[in-house]
């Protein structure tokens, strides 16, 4: 005690703040500057080229009318045609595919060891890290409709060949994202599996308890919080991903589209920043709902822990 109260006369609160500054004037100057700016740009008709790009006015919430202008809301190229694909694109990449997925192989190979069990993870964790451009047109390649990889495969099986990026464009950048990033939920789990006490999997295999049992009675209750911090972080990621845009572009007709993709779509190539950025408040508005979620599961998992 006699210490602390020393250090605390030697450093006072001042000083801390002082060594502190450097690292809230960036925090300043990279996130909030540009989310204050962004929000204020969004009541504008702010613009690149045009009348506007020297002259923007003030236009109210004329800028979140028309991204909520329900009478034509869900046409090709409308923000919700892209609110609607990206809730699909997060629910079958995120929720049924790198969660599970990744789940799955983390109990296919808790407790073994072996080259195979290296193989898969590091095969795994080199999918998550390596870039975003290399990986994009990899999977272009493979799924190519004349010379793509699944396509021989599908051939060779009697299936026949298909157009994914024309047919299935939506489902095509899906299984690209689970195998991107399933990697993330398997080393979570398997952390979150190494965690679980060893006496407790003795005695679920003395007592005699099936596979199915042992899972839902002993591991899932253990993981659960787990399973929830997973399930937003990656629902947070995967809704912001803009790395499909590099196969499909949002195409065809829109059916790929996600929000990330209207934004970039409105603000950089119509040049329409006021537009641009009504949807990057929207989508910093849905993010901070997620993020509170996540939060809140963090606090009950101490309180409850």
């Amino acid at each position: 005690m006699g210490k602390n109260k020393e250090i605390q006369q030697i450093l006072p609160r001042a000083t801390g703040f002082f060594f502190l500054a450097p690292a809230f004037f960036f925090i300043g100057l990279f996130l909030l500057f540009p989310f204050i700016w962004v929000f204020i740009i969004s009541f504008t008709n702010v613009a690149l080229t045009g009348p506007t790009a020297l002259n923007p006015a003030f236009v109210g919430l004329e800028n979140y009318v028309r991204l909520f202008d329900f009478s034509r809301w869900m046409r090709s190229g409308e923000f919700g045609n892209a609110l609607r694909n990206t809730l699909y694109f997060v629910l079958g990449s995120a929720v049924l595919g790198q969660a599970p997925l990744g789940l799955a192989i983390a109990l296919a190979f808790h407790r073994r060891r072996g080259p195979l069990r290296e193989l898969v993870f590091s095969l795994a964790t080199m999918a998550w890290i390596l870039p975003d451009v290399a990986v994009a047109f990899a999977w272009i390649a493979f799924l190519d409709y004349d010379f793509g990889t699944l396509n021989t495969v599908l051939i060779n099986l009697g299936l026949g060949k298909i157009d994914w990026y024309f047919q299935h464009p939506l489902v095509a950048i899906t299984i690209f994202n689970v195998w991107r990033g399933t990697a993330f939920s398997m080393l979570l789990f398997s952390a979150a599996l190494g965690s679980i006490p060893p006496s407790f999997w003795e005695t679920a295999e003395v007592a005699g308890a099936s596979s199915w049992q042992r899972f839902k009675d002993v591991i899932l209750p253990l993981i659960l919080p787990h399973i929830l911090t997973d399930l937003i972080l990656i629902t947070l990621w995967t809704f912001n991903t803009f790395t499909p845009y590099l196969i499909t572009g949002g195409g065809p007709f829109f059916r790929s589209e996600t929000v990330s993709m209207y934004t970039y779509r409105v603000a950089f190539k119509f040049l329409e920043f006021g537009r641009g950025a009504a949807v990057a408040v929207v989508m910093m508005a849905i993010n901070f709902v997620l993020a509170t979620g996540y939060l809140l599961s963090l606090r009950r998992r101490r309180a409850y822990g």
